[in-house]
């Protein structure tokens, strides 16, 4: 496999593994202040866990976002590139130029959202998260 075959197996990879690093924030009410911020923060994990076994995934899919900005980036850069191509007369060589350059800005596109993106988890996951904190005592205010 030749460096940039590598370097984007790599990037994807990258990109596939990255977590929202999303948790609860919670409300100061009198549960919170009478258990502390220890036991809130193990009450948390409990919930995420539980959220996970019931099949809820906490990742928004950013590896498929990556690869579906990839795939969308090569396919509007062929189209280009062959019009491009068609013009100037090379048209089968426009569009292999314009498929592999559009695949690279789609790929670097996707890898920034995914990292830069909004920190949400998936909505199921955050609502089983938020009602079984909820049911805990605990009040959510939001994600971050």
């Amino acid at each position: 496999m030749n460096r940039w075959g590598m370097a984007v197996v790599g990037a994807l990879c990258m990109a596939a593994s990255a977590c929202s690093g999303a948790k609860p924030v919670l409300y100061p009410n009198a549960h919170l202040q009478s258990v502390g911020k220890d036991v809130a923060a193990q009450d948390i994990e409990a919930c995420k866990q539980l959220a996970e076994s019931a099949g809820a995934e906490e990742a928004s899919g950013k590896g498929s976002r990556v690869a579906t900005s990839t795939a969308v980036g090569a396919g509007v850069g062929a189209a280009s590139g062959a019009v491009g191509g068609a013009i100037s007369g090379a048209a089968g060589s426009g569009s292999l130029i314009g498929a592999a350059s559009g695949a690279v800005w789609g790929l670097l596109t996707g890898i920034f959202y995914a990292f830069a993106g909004s920190p949400q988890p998936n909505q199921a996951y955050a609502n089983f998260v938020n009602r079984c904190l909820q049911d805990k005592g605990y009040e959510v205010t939001g994600w971050q």
